[in-house]
């Protein structure tokens, strides 16, 4: 049994067996009414969610199953000092698979040891967002053709946008891919992605302020909000917000066959005059993430049959005389959680928290 945390957790075959059943449910959805029946998911919300959440739930009931579950922290046991770990066992005894978001990175990841049932992170924090990533993915697949020899640029928030370092991640994988990171100095690419994914495994990229620069090179333009929850500092907020808009005389610059995602919500980054452009496709992306999202509940449920055995992290080489100084690690909240961190790099002695990545 196991459940979804990182995209990195998907072979790049798994990933392509993925789009090929969410193309297949588009194609004949009748095949799939019934394929959960009496399963029931839970959302576990502790962060606000339109799409994420509500794909989940319209994948889970166009599957046949059921949904239950809470959309804010407020409404949970959580309110009252409840761990995760906790919150975790106690869903397990009520559902079949679990679908969680959560303002702290790790979180998921910290449920997914104590459940006994699948746990999908559904964003944890500016960490890693799993499951847009596959909605990326097929969006993109579908609207090009192809998953590869792509040129991709990302806008915006890249250093808490959770949705850009799970899309590198898996895009990292496809063969002739290579990245164009716009953002200014104070949101550019955290170092966990850096140094674990581009730089060891020696993917293209290159960083650059201008949008209008890097736009005709692209044949994927993905748009990101600057987020103000991410924000301890709501003047550095304000002044950062309207950095990147994407407009219709910008668009003149791109390629005919340039494809333009947003996870969204959007705030003022995309125009609304850009969403008559043919190559505007971030709402069929929304719609793209119910397809995968049922594709994925499918693959982990019946893995989850064929085998119901928790699937626990590997202990081997882990480290427990190091801190974690992130405070939106879970690790900082919840203090009965031991500090965890993995070697990643033995010659530069770079070891990183195993729940959010960081730098120990």
């Amino acid at each position: 049994m196991r459940g979804l945390n990182s995209i990195l957790e998907l072979r790049v075959d798994e990933l392509d067996q993925l789009i090929a059943t969410a193309k297949d449910i588009i194609a004949h959805p009748e095949n799939y009414w019934n394929r959960c029946a009496h399963k029931k998911l839970a959302t576990l919300f502790f962060e606000p969610s339109t799409r994420t959440r509500l794909s989940f739930e319209a994948a889970m009931l166009e599957l046949g199953g059921s949904v239950l579950g809470f959309s804010e922290a407020a409404s949970s046991s959580a309110s009252k000092g409840e761990s995760v770990a906790d919150t975790a066992k106690i869903v397990s005894c009520y559902a079949d698979i679990i679908a969680m978001r959560h303002p702290k990175e790790g979180a998921p990841f910290v449920a997914a040891q104590a459940a006994s049932i699948p746990v999908i992170n559904a964003g944890d924090g500016g960490h890693n967002h799993p499951t847009q990533t596959l909605a990326d993915l097929l969006t993109i697949s579908r609207e090009l053709g192809r998953l590869n020899d792509l040129t991709i640029g990302l806008c915006g928030d890249l250093k808490y946008g959770r949705t850009v370092h799970s899309l590198i991640e898996a895009m990292s994988r496809y063969p002739g891919v290579k990245f164009v990171l716009i953002s200014p100095k104070e949101l550019k690419i955290p170092g966990f992605i850096r140094y674990n994914v581009l730089e060891p495994h020696h993917i293209p990229y290159k960083e650059v302020s201008s949008l209008e620069e890097a736009i005709p090179e692209l044949d994927v333009l993905y748009m990101t909000r600057i987020q103000r929850e991410r924000f301890e500092d709501p003047w550095e907020y304000q002044r950062l917000r309207d950095t990147y808009v994407l407009d219709v005389e910008k668009m003149k610059l791109a390629k005919e066959i340039m494809c333009v995602l947003h996870p969204l919500p959007r705030v003022n980054e995309i125009s609304v005059k850009v969403d008559a452009d043919p190559r505007a496709a971030y709402f069929r992306q929304a719609l793209n993430g119910k397809y995968m999202r049922m594709a994925l509940i499918l693959k982990l449920l019946d893995e989850a049959e064929k085998n119901p055995q928790p699937h626990l992290m590997n202990e081997m080489e882990l480290e427990y005389d190091r801190v974690c100084h992130n405070p939106k690690c879970i690790s900082q909240v919840e203090q009965e959680l031991p500090q965890l961190f993995r070697c990643t790099d033995k010659a530069a002695d770079i070891h990183r928290c195993v729940y959010c990545d960081q730098r120990g």
